[in-house]
């Protein structure tokens, strides 16, 4: 376990690092909220059904289930720095060559990938800022990791705006090449990246590890320190050591959860016009798309607040209290249908705004809570389940407007809700301030979660 790291002063590399890893946050964002904007042009062009629009819809979603996973045993076994600017170039391939498709067979396949090289990159770029963050902004940086989502998500409804507002509904060909140029501004911010101390020294790269440490921390560390706990090493890695009995609760915790979060929160971003017009919004093409963006926007923000009290409260209680105030304007609108559209608004961006606290910890956990062996798999599988999640919701909730009507809707999004509140009560641990080597170990699993969080690192 390194102390250099965990101590090292928060420097101007840090900073490039985490900007450089938001790229792919923000981009999966941009990606699978721009093609809601397009469909509006891109349906009459192509004649496209409503079957067709659901499967353009969820190829991205489909490609980040199979990647997520996939990619994650992938790095932990070839490394962080190797696939860090690969997955960037297919999605700048795929965006460039999605100017030209004609058939809707073309675009759900360029959807599948660039959804498999969207969720590469989450194991990718998380693990190798968890791996390089001193312990005191740990949190807070991966945490931010999920603003650039948002952030990514609401300039792609501005985008689409635009383009519609100056272009007409013909210009959805240029709104989804337009993410390649947002890949290449990232692929020049990651040149040089390193890679991981960690990951070097675990896989016998010890003087490898020492130097780039020396590079980009500017301090001399021993190579017995940035070596894996010898508890923890000689066992085998990928997804089967994920289920034994040492890390078995702490999958299913950042599935689960990841899982409840993103189920209501992504239909909502999809269909949140739908389910205003449903309270008497009025609706329209503008109207639709300024809106969902607003939506994002009041995520976003809910973000901010969240990333400060993980570090003051701690991780566990700001995830319990966070799903527990999320039921509430959901089981308002559950229990009163016909409530005024201002009132819906006011409870859909209450909802929106205490999704904070989870969005904050979707990638913060599963790094915290695995070793170096395992981590960027770990991240890897709770992309990949909350995908089904993400996929379940954004495909049900409409059938479930048109078929049970609003008010059991949205009961059952605060069930599933409550679903996550129970998961975090049993098994959300207190990671705050831990080294990362410690809040990874596996002896920490032997006891019930501490109800008080340790010391910050000094």
């Amino acid at each position: 376990m390194s102390r250099t790291i965990d101590n090292a002063p928060y420097t101007g590399f840090h900073r490039r690092l985490a900007l450089a890893c938001s790229g792919g946050p923000l981009l999966d964002g941009y990606i699978l909220s721009i093609v809601g904007v397009a469909l509006i042009g891109m349906r009459p062009d192509l004649g496209l059904s409503t079957a067709e629009v659901s499967l353009i819809g969820a190829a991205a979603l489909l490609g980040m289930f199979v990647g997520g996973a996939l990619f994650g045993v992938l790095t932990d076994r070839i490394g962080r720095e190797v696939m860090y600017t690969a997955d960037l170039l297919v999605m700048v391939v795929c965006s460039v060559l999605s100017f030209w498709v004609d058939t809707v067979w073309a675009i759900a396949v360029l959807r599948f990938v660039l959804g498999l090289a969207v969720a590469a990159d989450y194991p990718i770029a998380t693990s190798l800022l968890a791996e390089w963050l001193p312990a005191r902004h740990r949190g807070r940086l991966l945490g931010q990791q999920i603003v650039a989502w948002y952030a990514g998500s609401v300039l792609a409804y501005v985008t689409g705006y635009l383009f519609l507002r100056f272009g007409g509904q013909g210009s959805w060909r240029w709104m989804l090449a337009s993410s390649a140029v947002l890949c290449v501004v990232f692929l020049v911010i990651r040149r040089g990246s390193p890679e991981s101390p960690r990951w070097l020294a675990a896989h016998g790269r010890v003087g490898d590890a020492v130097r780039v440490v020396e590079k980009h921390l500017g301090v001399r560390v021993d190579g017995r320190e940035l070596m894996p706990d010898p508890a923890e090493a000689g066992r085998p890695g990928g997804l089967r050591l994920l289920m034994t009995q040492p890390y078995r609760r702490r999958t299913l915790f950042c599935g689960l959860f990841f899982l409840c979060q993103v189920g209501p929160l992504f239909a909502m971003l999809t269909f949140g016009p739908q389910i205003l017009s449903s309270f008497g919004m009025p609706g329209g093409t503008v109207l639709d798309t300024l809106g969902t963006g607003l939506v994002s926007l009041v995520f976003l923000l809910g973000c901010f607040p969240a990333l400060r009290l993980i570090d003051t409260w701690g991780r566990r209680p700001v995830i319990i209290r966070s799903f527990a105030l999320m039921i509430v304007p959901l089981a308002l609108l559950g229990v009163w249908p016909s409530a005024p559209a201002a009132v819906a608004v006011v409870a859909l961006c209450a909802y929106a705004f205490l999704c904070g606290g989870p969005n904050v910890l979707d990638w913060t956990y599963p790094n915290e809570l695995f070793p170096t062996e395992i981590r960027a798999t770990a991240v890897g599988v709770a992309t990949s389940v909350s995908r089904i999640g993400a996929a379940v919701g954004t495909y049900l909730l409409p059938l479930s407007l048109t078929g049970l009507g609003t008010g059991p809707t949205m009961l059952i999004a605060a069930g599933t809700t409550a679903v996550g509140l129970l998961v975090c009560v049993l098994w959300a641990e207190e990671t705050r301030g831990t080294s990362l080597g410690a809040a990874a170990s596996s002896a920490r699993l032997s006891g019930v979660p501490e109800q008080r969080s340790p010391e910050p690192v000094s």
